[in-house]
């Protein structure tokens, strides 16, 4: 098999309003998808993040019942040339940026949290090439 990305991930969040302020209002992702008491879901670049309620989703029949807990990570990629910019644009919001690092190939990338303290990381190209 031969994929070609990861077209989805998903995160379990407590409180779905809360979650859209933040991805949509503050990181600026589109929602496509808002279900009061289950889901909301954001399309970022060619990948969509699914934002579930992990009680609700945890009994569904269809798609098949998934859930979790704990400090989760995913990582969003910025443009070519704009990481500077993102980062800043970031702390501009307020958001608390914790950890810096530079990788082996010298490319960078920076840490914080989302309000359920899921650990997001915005990172320039190049990171796995």
């Amino acid at each position: 098999m031969n994929f070609i990305q990861i077209k989805e991930t998903c995160l379990y969040v407590s409180d779905l309003a809360r979650t859209r302020d933040f991805y949509a209002g503050q990181l600026g992702l589109e929602v496509i998808s808002f279900v009061e008491d289950s889901h909301v879901f954001f399309r970022a670049g060619s990948s969509v993040l699914l934002c579930f309620l992990p009680n609700v989703s945890r009994v569904k029949e269809s798609p098949p019942p998934h859930y979790g807990s704990g400090k989760l990570h995913l990582a969003f990629e910025a443009p070519a040339g704009q990481y500077e910019n993102y980062l800043r644009e970031i702390q501009e919001q307020g958001i608390n940026v914790y950890h810096h690092e530079t990788w082996a190939r010298g490319t960078k990338s920076f840490y914080f949290d989302d309000p359920d303290g899921h650990v997001l990381e915005v990172l320039e190209p190049g990171v796995w090439d």
